[in-house]
């Protein structure tokens, strides 16, 4: 009878457990840079998020806090996660110069071509060897760029002589580079002091794609707006960082559900979203009666770029990376398999 008993007491408890009476619930914190109203707060991290909770059937859920609610500045957020301090952020790379400079073959000037490609290919290569290479301390859940960077200034850009002189907003080191090499001084700022220090005449104009222009005001702080043709005067590398700790004590479904929505579509798909807010972010400022320049011929500012390239991969190899190996892996991605990449989500 005793043994009868306990058979049935183990089969209820494995029936417990097969309806999931026992399974993880947690609640995980994102954190970020940018209002929550921004284009990739609202359009994509708030998608992947959704996305999660509802794939999990409410065991994970995900509470967002955007403008840095959480404490810190945006060059701390990487390591916050690193930490256990944040869960998860989404960060640029390019926040902590040289740290992680596998991705900066993406920041490269006139590179990139097209987001979603080049967000296919930088996925592929953090696939290839970043994982367990600058980012072995970190859980990533996704790697994109943004479309083209551009300027936006006070006074008309349309060489890189009409830099000389101004104070300049860069991205990244590499932008940086560049802004340095055309006679500007690159000042270096997180994107959301951008709108304040054009308001008080800090700086005399910003590095930054159409998309993020709208939610920092900046077709109301200056008049003047330079876009190229063909490939891009720059881009930015994103990350969404999970700490890593935290996601290895995860359950195995918790993280089949969170693998299921990260990696290679959810980047091309991140990547495609930030490209395509150009466009109306760009009808704003022509709605404004703003100056938009367009610069068909390139070559006089590749020319500025060429010594940055053989600069980047003299760096890389003090470093032990084989940079040309990066640039000619990267270009054969965004050229051949990576090509015309899309994904949804």
């Amino acid at each position: 009878m005793k043994h009868t008993k306990s058979i049935l007491l183990v089969a209820a408890a494995s029936a417990v457990l097969a309806t999931g009476a026992f399974a993880q619930e947690v609640t995980l914190k994102l954190h970020h840079f940018l209002p929550a109203q921004a284009n990739v707060p609202r359009l994509v991290l708030d998608v992947w998020a959704d996305k999660i909770e509802a794939a999990s059937e409410g065991r994970i859920k995900i509470d967002r806090f955007p403008t840095m609610q959480l404490g810190g500045r945006p060059p701390e957020l990487i390591d916050r996660v690193i930490d256990g301090v944040d869960d998860i952020a989404w960060t640029v790379v390019g926040y902590t110069p040289g740290r992680y400079p596998s991705t900066e073959v993406f920041e490269l000037p006139f590179m990139v071509e097209d987001a979603r490609a080049a967000s296919c290919a930088y996925w592929t290569m953090f696939d290839e060897g970043m994982v367990d290479g600058e980012f072995k301390d970190v859980k990533i859940l996704g790697t994109w760029v943004h479309g083209p960077g551009m300027f936006h200034t006070m006074d008309p850009v349309e060489t890189p002589a009409d830099l000389e002189g101004m104070k300049i907003r860069g991205g990244s080191r590499l932008v940086n580079d560049l802004l340095t090499a055309a006679g500007a001084t690159p000042v270096g700022m997180p994107v959301p002091a951008v709108a304040e220090a054009l308001s008080k005449g800090v700086i005399d104009g910003t590095t930054i794609p159409w998309e993020v222009t709208p939610a920092l005001k900046v077709p109301e702080l200056v008049e003047n707006h330079t876009e190229f043709e063909g490939t891009a005067l720059y881009t930015l590398t994103f990350g969404l960082a999970m700490n890593k700790a935290l996601y290895e004590g995860l359950s195995a479904e918790n993280k089949a559900v969170i693998d299921a929505n990260s990696g290679l579509d959810f980047s091309v798909f991140a990547g495609g979203v930030q490209s395509d807010a150009d466009g109306p972010a760009r009808d704003i400022a022509v709605d404004n009666g703003n100056n938009i320049i367009t610069v068909s011929d390139t070559s006089e500012w590749q020319d500025l770029s060429a010594p940055i390239y053989g600069n980047w991969i003299a760096d890389l190899e003090g470093k032990g990376f084989d940079g040309q190996a990066l640039i000619d892996r990267a270009k054969g991605l965004m050229n051949g398999e990576c090509k015309g990449a899309n994904a949804e989500m």
